[in-house]
């Protein structure tokens, strides 16, 4: 995210959260080459050859506390990531149509792709209710995402462990940033960083005492708040773009990298596409020249500028890095289905 404060905010929580995941975190053992886990993967359509999105997708097993359940996607898609090889069984359901069933075992390592899936109208209906649009289905998907939080404290908003989600709205865009930018967490953690500036004596324009703290803090932020919304919500807004980091989890660990650090500047639009990440890039300078308003004096200029978008994508490349290797392992509210519906 754009601007000094938004750089060193993250640089602070990521440096304190590894800091606990070190010490009590232990590698976990490598699975045996009959267990390598695999995906299963499929596309929902109905009887006329249209895809359906918002069908539940229910993979079963023998041992029931495998058992996982999902959403279809806006193109009818559905993905279950990490699973143990075996026999399994695929359940879908929709509004409107009867249940259809498919089974098969999953090889180790295989990305098992079930057959097409045609969803019959139910023969017993004469009202068929609509399906739920792709707005509803963003909605239930925020709520879960709005309760996570790293360690069960710090917001972890704006990543998204489902397969498939759906676009948000420029609405949902600035939903998310406000209750972002209100957190009592963040507050916290902007004190923290004023703190810090404080004791470095950064920015020494503002002074010390009480009134070089209030000032630090001010600035702070307004660095956050900026940031926060013309990165994450005008931006993606105007230019149709999604402001959230899609959480890959699968793949050798050199692919996870490249694409943690790849995320920084690049996107998926609205449209489902990948492409360069203007909102960020954009809204890191952007922030960073507002910042020259209510910056000291001395410290103001093209700089300042320059430097907050640098750190800018660069904290956010690290912040991706974290988000695929640590954070999700210290939140605890993910659903273990990755379901967004209720």
């Amino acid at each position: 995210m754009p601007s000094r404060c938004k750089s060193a905010l993250v640089v602070f929580a990521l440096v304190v959260l590894t800091c606990v995941s070190l010490l009590g975190q232990v590698p976990p053992p490598t699975p045996a080459p009959d267990q390598q886990p695999g995906s299963i993967t499929g596309t929902v359509f109905d009887q006329s050859g249209a895809v359906v999105a918002g069908a539940r997708v229910k993979l079963t097993f023998a041992d029931q506390s495998r058992n996982q359940e999902v959403l279809s996607g806006a193109d009818g898609q559905f993905t279950f990531a990490n699973v143990v090889p075996g026999p399994f069984q695929v359940t879908i359901t929709a509004t409107g149509f009867a249940a259809q069933t498919s089974s098969g075992t999953l090889q180790p390592g295989q990305n098992y792709i079930v057959t097409k899936i045609a969803l019959p109208v139910a023969a017993n209906e004469t009202d068929v209710e609509v399906e739920l649009t792709q707005t509803e289905v963003a909605q239930e998907q925020i709520k879960v995402e709005e309760k996570q939080r790293v360690l069960g404290v710090v917001p972890n908003f704006y990543v998204t462990y489902e397969p498939n989600p759906a676009p948000l709205t420029a609405k949902q865009k600035f939903g998310l940033a406000w209750k972002t930018s209100i957190d009592p967490v963040s507050f916290v953690l902007v004190g923290a960083v004023a703190g810090i500036q404080q004791g470095q004596d950064d920015f020494d324009g503002y002074g010390q005492g009480a009134e070089g703290y209030a000032k630090r803090y001010g600035a702070s932020y307004a660095d956050f708040v900026t940031g926060t919304f013309i990165g994450a919500a005008i931006l993606p807004s105007v230019l149709k773009q999604d402001p959230r980091y899609f959480y890959k989890g699968s793949g050798s660990k050199r692919s996870r990298i490249l694409y943690a650090m790849a995320s920084a500047v690049i996107c998926k639009g609205d449209n489902g596409r990948w492409q360069a990440n203007y909102s960020n890039i954009l809204g890191t300078f952007a922030a960073g020249g507002i910042s020259n308003l209510y910056y000291p004096a001395e410290d103001r200029g093209a700089e300042l500028t320059f430097e907050n978008g640098l750190l800018g994508i660069g904290a956010t490349a690290a912040a991706n890095l974290f988000q695929e290797f640590v954070i999700r392992k210290l939140t605890p509210k993910i659903p273990k289905h990755n379901l967004a519906a209720p």
